[in-house]
């Protein structure tokens, strides 16, 4: 049954992996993504010196033209921002913008929420005052869900915004050459899902891509498995799971420009302790992740949907695209990770 009904979604979203609507090989196939650095806002903020740090060890590592650096300054920055505060640091950095920048990486681990916003969605759509009467309603639409726009700023008036955590260097380092070194491509990968145990976190299971599904000159092959936890794969480019907390992560061995994240009700509340942060996915290995700041409850559409978000990025899309074009409501999602990060983009 469930095979059924992700292959009825692939046919009504035209979510296609046969061989003839996959990417050609070859030197004049068509990427998928054309964002490259001159596309990237990078924020930093002043008062933080990892912020400062960051923010130039990513500037030179992907070569951001010095134009598109964004200067904000956040004393003593608190998890959770109030409306007000966000009010001023979205003028802040809207008015330093350049029409060129699609998108926007933030340099920095707090402040990540607006309150029960996550920033990454606040600064993409501005703040939703109406998710936040109610956090288990159901969210606004992402116009860039599943969507074709490869300038989503020039194309949709949308920059998406993706947080790079700084609160560790040597992590945040590490994230940001595991994105690089992602240019270079992959040959042999696979993708795992695990449907869990705890059943209320299983909503969007049913787009879990079925094992053995072929995606064409992509080398990711898929597994889909019945299990609490994964232990000991070596090949990791995507895990998606869902549980509060995840087991057996440092038994794992993430490929560069892998992506990871479980659908819980506070995976994206970084400093939280109540269930596990999605920081735990960059101290792992991967390369980008995704979780909600405040109480979703377990809409799938808050969540990635397994089967969009694999489509574009073997399609070669980049981190941040693939990501944010496979959540229908965001506005509680909160999105981190090295953004140009494209394994699949060489194809």
């Amino acid at each position: 049954m469930r095979t059924l009904i992700f292959l009825f979604f692939l046919l009504s979203q035209q979510v296609t992996f046969a061989a003839g609507n996959a990417p050609s090989a070859g030197g004049n196939a068509e990427k998928v993504s054309v964002l490259g650095p001159e596309h990237v806002a990078l924020v930093i903020n002043d008062a933080d010196a990892n912020s400062v740090q960051i923010g130039e060890y990513y500037r030179l590592a992907r070569n951001i033209p010095a134009k598109n650096i964004v200067h904000v300054n956040i004393p003593k920055a608190k998890a959770k921002l109030s409306l007000s505060e966000f009010t001023r640091l979205k003028w802040e950095i809207d008015s330093q913008l350049h029409t060129e920048e699609q998108v926007i990486l933030l340099a920095w681990t707090a402040p990540y929420a607006v309150e029960c916003n996550s920033i990454t969605s606040a600064l993409t759509f501005g703040y939703d005052a109406e998710q936040c009467k109610n956090t288990c309603a159901p969210g606004k639409a992402n116009p860039y869900f599943n969507s074709s726009a490869k300038r989503p700023y020039a194309e949709l008036g949308m920059r998406p915004v993706m947080l790079l955590p700084t609160d560790s260097i040597a992590r945040a380092k590490a994230v940001i050459d595991r994105g690089v070194q992602s240019d270079a491509g992959v040959f042999r990968a696979t993708a795992y899902y695990l449907t869990t145990s705890e059943q209320a976190r299983n909503s969007r299971a049913m787009y879990f891509p079925p094992t053995g599904l072929n995606i064409p000159r992509s080398g990711l092959a898929v597994m889909n498995i019945q299990s609490d936890k994964l232990v000991g794969a070596s090949d990791i480019m995507i895990y998606q799971t869902g549980t509060a907390w995840v087991e057996g992560l440092e038994t794992l061995n993430f490929l560069p420009g892998a992506l990871a994240d479980h659908l819980t009700s506070v995976g994206g509340d970084l400093q939280g302790k109540g269930q596990m942060s999605i920081l735990r996915w960059l101290d792992a290995g991967a390369t980008a992740s995704y979780g909600t700041v405040s109480e979703p409850c377990n809409y799938w559409q808050k969540f990635p949907n397994s089967a969009v978000m694999l489509k574009w990025y073997v399609h070669g899309a980049t981190a941040i695209e693939a990501y944010w074009k496979s959540v229908v409501w965001p506005a509680q999602g909160l999105f981190i990770g090295e953004p140009l990060a494209a394994p699949f983009g060489r194809q």
